[in-house]
């Protein structure tokens, strides 16, 4: 069983698993200069992340602590009445996670066009 064919298909399949990890790589560049966004509340919060998670931007409307009569959001009158800050981070989070399946679907995508579909080991991009 160690005769040259075994060591042909030993080498090839080293030299295949080389060239899918330098792809890995080169894709894991490319998608740290790619971004996905994320809003919630009617646009009210948005943020962008980059293709590998990271949390680039984060925006929140300046008129948010003004929105009485919001159909949306009635009255909300600022971050000091009881349970607006806590509504306030809701929507952060809600944005955040939006923008980040984005991203781990755009990470998704790439990797399969590389790996021909099949699946990557999970934390292969941070998630």
């Amino acid at each position: 069983m160690d005769g040259p064919e075994d060591s042909r298909n030993l080498r090839d399949l080293i030299q295949t698993a080389q060239r899918i990890q330098a792809e890995v790589s080169r894709i894991k560049d490319e998608l740290s200069s790619k971004t996905a966004t994320g809003e919630s509340g009617g646009g009210l919060v948005r943020c962008t992340v980059s293709g590998t998670g990271e949390l680039l931007e984060l925006s929140i409307d300046p008129n948010l602590p003004t929105l009485p009569n919001s159909a949306t959001f009635p009255d909300f009158g600022g971050l000091d009445k009881p349970g607006n800050l806590r509504m306030l981070e809701e929507l952060i989070i809600g944005a955040v996670n939006v923008a980040l399946a984005r991203a781990r679907e755009l990470a998704r995508q790439e990797m399969s066009q590389v790996t021909g579909g099949m699946p990557m080991p999970p934390g292969t991009f941070g998630g």
